[in-house]
């Protein structure tokens, strides 16, 4: 990088140490300013040209330089031989004006080390830009390495050297001498103008038809910049010595022929030996065959041909080469119309500025920029140009960058857009709004282009601000926002609401509708929706357009309405306007279908609102309870955490309490179980064969005069009928357990009724009674006689006692799983005593014995118990022998019985 910078450095240095020496004490640098080197020209490309600027006027200039260190190495005489032709040609081409020749802005000044003179802003030589870079500077500037002739720009120029020739020799009477591409100069705007009068010569019969030139004897030992290129140069000259404007001709064939071959000569010319290397060209000139001329355009070839004509008489003439058809293109028509604009009247200008888009798009951008700009942007001092000129400079600045507008299109644009009159000035302007908006600055953007528009906004003309609002929106997203909300909103409802205009009412809405998107939420809530209700109009297309701001704001995604806005404002506004009288049919259905859009979603928000408040205040209960609970708890601890002094007790009986609190807090919650009763897994015995033995062996023991005991007596009852059902409620369900006597047993043989004393006393245990019970076994007439069997006195013992009978027979019975119950509180369980499942039919003469009935009778059926029953009669039976008098014997043979 320093190396560069190094480089960099040195070159500047050197570059102003040129300057400085070449120009140092030259009266030119007086007035004028002497910028960089930018290329070379005239006879030897002797003259280095200089940027420069006028220091009173800061003008643009060209400053040729020539610096008499070229000549050190000649004689005095020789010097001043060189001298003396450089001064002739400058002071030739100041004394003459025109617009093909090279403009002089200052004359020729001679200092010690240079000469100078100033004329127009030059670019280059065509010698440069062929291709021919003597005496420029080092780097080669870049514009001239890498310029490229356009066609348009060689037919034109090549028409405007012609033009030159053509005053020169039909006005001045004069011969150039030394028409080269050495002195072709192409200026700024790209025009191709001539210089270099060193060698011209004035007609001696100015006043004659046929002119005379005087010509000078080629002298070889001149100095090369005392003598004309001969690679330009008629063979005339050289031949004969003589010199005419035809010999002109010649050079512009060869600057022709040069031009269209890369800067190449048609002939190549030896200094040392020029007469012979003359009389061969005129040889090869008369030969002159095709093939050489192939890189020429066809249209052409055979003019230039005529051009280099060894026969001065058969060359055309400058006046006629500039009417040939090769120069008849629309392109240098164009170029060649521009350079004589200043002739032309209004009506001519403005018929040309009308054509001219449909020209502009087939000439190169160089060439339009550096031609045709300049030209058109001259005429925005003439306003009533300006409408037609506008367009046509719009339309270069859209091919332009935005470096290239910036710099060569806006300077000339900011009058004109002050300009409110004629009024298509502002038209033109609203309709290329887009382009101004992306090219310009954003300063210039507020400072002169929306101030425009805002003047269209308030123009006088309904025309001008009907167009105004329709184009707003096609480049609203280009404006910044605060000049949006702040100056183009406010001007656009003041027209809405002052205007008197109906079109401008509904295109301000309209305008507005189309530019919401590009606008806050909430200036759009707070701005524009309020302004509707101000306007005063109800005509259907105006209130279409409130309608249709409402809408867009409603289904916008960015924008919306809140539902306070809706219930609050909009829909109290829209609901009244829906029902105007000079609504159609279809503009009633449209706000009716806005209005129920507005009011479903206003439904549909606030109910969400309502739900999840509901849900909100739900948890909010919970966490407040939960909340009191941590309070007191967390007050609990800090009472406790508080109490410091407590006694030894209270801290031993504390910590007793946070243990068991600990240990509750530990220890598994309690969940109830269901207790499922499953029945014995040993299947109960088939008790009635067992049952009928005992039966029998029981009636066997009765005896014919048995004694009757106090506490109970067995008699012999004929016929009778034994019914025993065991019955246990084991469980909840009700389910019976019967081992296997679920039926009522008839015995022929005998019977026995057992009874007991009171009627709630149970055959097993009577806790509450003290009477006796009675069993009598009678033996019946069929059935042989036994011997009676005695028990021993324990029923009476048990009246005596009146103890419980054992029932650890009936809880093996019934399973270890139930606990031990008596069987009052075993029959009190079950909602229908089992007794009842064990009725005898109506009139049947046996009886059924109820074993465990509470508050029953023992006999099933009423009337036929012990007591009361006439069937019943103690004195027609014999008394047993033997009775049982203990409740323990009782329960013993019980327990033989369920094994």
């Amino acid at each position: 990088m320093e190396s560069m910078l190094n480089k960099l450095k040195s070159t500047v240095t050197k570059v102003t140490a040129d300057v400085t020496s070449a120009v140092m004490g030259n009266p030119v640098t007086r007035e004028f300013d002497v910028g960089r080197h930018i290329a070379s020209g005239g006879n030897g490309l002797a003259w280095k040209i200089f940027d420069g600027t006028k220091k009173s006027t800061k003008q643009e200039v060209a400053v040729f330089v020539f610096d008499k260190k070229l000549i050190d190495k000649y004689q005095k005489f020789e010097k001043d031989q060189i001298i003396d032709s450089l001064k002739r040609g400058v002071q030739q081409l100041t004394r003459l004006r025109h617009p093909r020749l090279l403009t002089v802005q200052h004359p020729l000044e001679e200092s010690r080390d240079c000469l100078a003179f100033c004329t127009e802003p030059v670019f280059a030589s065509l010698a440069n830009v062929l291709g021919c870079w003597d005496n420029l500077p080092s780097p080669l500037p870049p514009d001239i390495k890498e310029y490229k002739l356009y066609d348009v720009e060689m037919k034109y120029g090549l028409l405007q050297v012609s033009e030159g020739l053509s005053f020169l020799h039909s006005s001045v009477k004069m011969v150039h001498g030394n028409i080269t591409s050495e002195n072709i100069i192409l200026n700024k705007s790209g025009a191709w103008k001539i210089m270099g009068f060193d060698f011209c010569t004035q007609s001696t019969n100015p006043s004659e038809q046929e002119l005379k030139f005087p010509c000078k004897e080629w002298d070889p030992n001149l100095p090369s910049l005392c003598l004309p290129n001969p690679e330009y140069l008629a063979p005339e000259y050289i031949l004969s010595v003589s010199c005419e404007t035809a010999s002109d001709m010649y050079s512009l064939g060869a600057v022709m022929y040069s031009v269209f071959n890369k800067g190449k000569p048609i002939f190549e010319v030896n200094k040392q030996d020029i007469y012979k290397s003359f009389s061969r060209q005129l040889d090869q000139l008369s030969r002159l065959s095709s093939s050489a001329l192939q890189n020429i355009p066809e249209e052409v070839r055979e003019h230039i041909k005529l051009l280099l004509n060894v026969a001065p008489t058969v060359r055309p003439d400058a006046d006629q080469m500039t009417k040939i058809p090769f120069f008849d293109d629309v392109g240098a028509m164009t170029l060649q119309y521009f350079d004589s604009l200043f002739q032309r009247d209004n009506l001519q200008k403005s018929q040309f500025f009308k054509g001219l888009p449909k020209v502009l798009p087939k000439l190169p951008k160089r060439v339009i920029i550096q031609r045709i700009l300049p030209s058109l942007t001259s005429e925005f001092v003439n306003p009533d140009m300006v409408p037609f000129v506008l367009p046509n400079v719009l339309l270069i600045a859209e091919e332009c960058t935005k470096e290239e507008y910036i710099k060569l299109i806006l300077p000339d644009l900011a009058p004109v857009f002050k300009q409110q009159e004629p009024i298509q000035i502002l038209l033109i302007f609203l309709q290329k709004m887009d382009l101004l908006l992306t090219k310009t600055p954003p300063d210039e953007i507020k400072n002169s282009v929306l101030p425009m528009v805002y003047r269209a906004l308030e123009a006088p003309s309904i025309q001008i601000q009907e167009l105004c609002l329709n184009i707003i929106p096609t480049f609203a997203n280009l404006i910044d926002y605060p000049s949006m909300k702040n100056a183009l909103i406010p001007r656009i409802k003041n027209a809405c609401l002052q205007t008197s205009s109906l079109a401008v009412r509904v295109n301000s809405l309209v305008c507005l509708g189309k530019i919401l998107e590009y606008l806050d939420k909430w200036f759009v809530l707070d701005d524009i929706l309020p302004f509707l209700q101000q306007i005063p109009s109800k005509e259907p297309a105006v209130l279409m357009g409130i309608l249709g701001i409402y809408k867009c704001t409603f289904t916008h995604k960015k924008l919306g309405i809140t539902k306070e806005q809706l219930a609050g404002k909009v829909l109290p506004h829209l609901i009244p306007l829906s029902i105007e009288n000079n609504l159609n049919l279809n503009q009633f259905n449209s706000f009716i279908c806005v209005i129920k859009d507005m009011l479903n979603r206003l439904e549909a928000e606030h109910k969400t609102k309502l739900e999840q408040l509901h849900v909100m205040q739900e948890q909010q209960k919970t966490l407040d309870i939960t909340n009191q609970m941590n309070v007191s708890e967390e007050a609990k601890s800090s009472s406790t955490g508080n109490q410091t002094s407590l006694t030894l007790e209270e801290k031993q009986k504390l910590a007793k309490e946070q243990e068991q609190a600990q240990k509750l807090k530990n220890q598994q919650p309690l969940k109830p179980q269901t207790h499922t009763i499953t029945p014995p897994v040993k299947q109960a015995k088939d008790l009635t064969e067992t049952l009928i033995d005992n039966m029998s062996s029981l009636t066997s023991h009765s005896i014919s005069k048995p004694k009757v005991a106090s506490s109970g007596s067995f008699s012999s009852v004929p016929s009778m009928g034994i019914g025993m059902g065991f019955s246990s409620p084991v469980d909840s369900t009700k389910r019976n357990i019967t081992n296997g006597l679920n039926t009522t047993i008839g015995l022929q043989t005998s019977g026995f009724s057992m009874g007991a004393g009171t009627t709630s006393q149970n055959f097993f245990s009577s806790p509450s009674g003290t009477g006796t019970a009675k069993v009598n076994i009678v033996p019946a007439p069929n059935m042989p006689n036994y011997s009676p069997v005695s028990a021993t006195s324990a029923v009476s013992q048990l009246t005596q006692q009146n103890r419980p009978a054992d029932m650890s027979s009936l809880d093996n019975l019934f399973g270890p799983q139930k606990p031990k119950v008596s069987m009052n509180q075993l029959a009190q369980q079950k909602s229908t005593p089992w007794v009842n499942q064990f009725v005898p039919p109506q009139g049947s003469p046996g009886t059924t014995s109820s074993v465990l009935g509470p508050q029953m009778n023992i006999v099933g059926q009423p009337g036929f118990g012990m007591q009361g029953n006439p069937f019943f009669n103690p004195q027609n039976f014999a008394q047993p022998t033997n009775t049982m008098t203990s409740s323990s014997s009782a329960s013993n043979d019980l327990k033989d019985l369920f094994g």
